[in-house]
Formats: structure tokens, C-alpha cells, sequence
């Protein structure tokens, strides 16, 4: 594991400490290439963490999930998404939403990602983070860049690991 992966994972673990029931909601588009990443992990942890998390396939349309969110109660939401971040293509980056002011300026989302975590923050009053991921590409085609791949499967383990419990 790299520097900047050891330094995620510490981050993610900080971030999940004292969680009671976890959303991790993966977003993305499936014929936009490494803007799949989201739904990918989600798909790939499927049946490989605890009960006390529940996994959403968002797709393109995180606001069609918001009353599903609000509903579980969770203590912690983590949403999994692409984002041109200007960072080395499969750089990823955690980002508490309540701290963030301006989200990432590419979006394949009807709903700004904004409105998304006030509104979720406002009613489930659950801690919500991003983890944002910088694609190679976003352009139309199925299937994840190699590079995208790897990341994909390194944070999929990582996630493994830390939601087993």
C-alpha cells in the first residue's frame, strides 16, 4: 500500500469511528467509463460487509435514493463518485460534506451533490463524506480505464476491510 493510500485509510477509519449503521452510496454513469467508479465499489462489496451497512447503487440519480437514506437513519453516509479534482487520474480523496463549500465542478447529476448532502444532512442529521476519485476518462464507453480499475479494486479492499465490523 502507497503512502497516500495507508494516509486514506487512516482517514476513512477516523471518519467511520462510532458508526451505528453506514449508507455507502456509489454514483455514477455506466457508459461515461471511469465515471462507473461509485457503482463499481458498491457493486464489488456487495455481500463482503456487516449488517449494520447498507449499499446503494445510485447511478446518476443520488437525489432518487434521498427518502430510501433518510428512512435507514444512518449515523454515517459515504458517497463513492468520480470528480475532476485536477489530481493524478486515480488520486482519491475523502471530503466531509459539512466542511465542503464548493463541490467538484463536473457533476453527471441532475441535483447538485450539494443539495444532496444538506437535505440528507438536514433530516437523517447522519456525518456524510465523499470519497471522490480522479477518472482518465469520462467520455462515452463502458468499462473502466486500467488504471481506474486498480484504484477501484484497492479502495473496494480497503472498504472490505474497515465495514466488516
Amino acid at each position: 500500500m502507497t503512502k497516500a493510500e495507508n494516509s486514506l485509510k487512516r482517514e476513512l477509519e477516523d471518519w467511520f469511528d462510532k458508526s451505528a449503521k453506514i449508507v455507502v452510496a456509489g454514483i455514477g454513469n455506466p457508459i461515461r467509463s471511469d465515471d462507473f467508479v461509485g457503482v463499481r465499489i458498491v457493486q464489488d462489496l456487495k455481500d463482503k460487509v456487516s449488517d449494520k451497512v447498507c449499499l446503494i447503487e445510485c447511478e446518476t440519480v443520488p437525489e432518487s435514493f434521498m427518502d430510501e437514506i433518510v428512512e435507514l437513519k444512518p449515523s454515517h453516509v459515504l458517497l463513492i463518485d468520480a470528480a475532476v479534482m485536477g489530481l493524478e487520474p486515480g488520486e482519491a480523496r475523502l471530503f466531509d460534506a459539512e466542511k465542503v463549500t464548493d463541490f467538484p465542478p463536473i457533476s453527471t447529476h441532475m441535483l447538485p451533490l450539494r443539495v444532496f448532502c444538506d437535505y440528507i444532512k438536514q433530516l437523517a442529521k447522519s456525518k456524510i463524506a465523499l470519497l471522490l476519485i480522479e477518472p482518465c476518462n469520462t467520455e462515452f464507453g463502458e468499462g473502466l480505464t486500467l488504471k481506474i480499475k486498480d484504484i477501484s479494486e484497492k479502495l473496494t479492499s480497503m472498504l472490505m476491510e474497515l465495514l466488516r465490523n
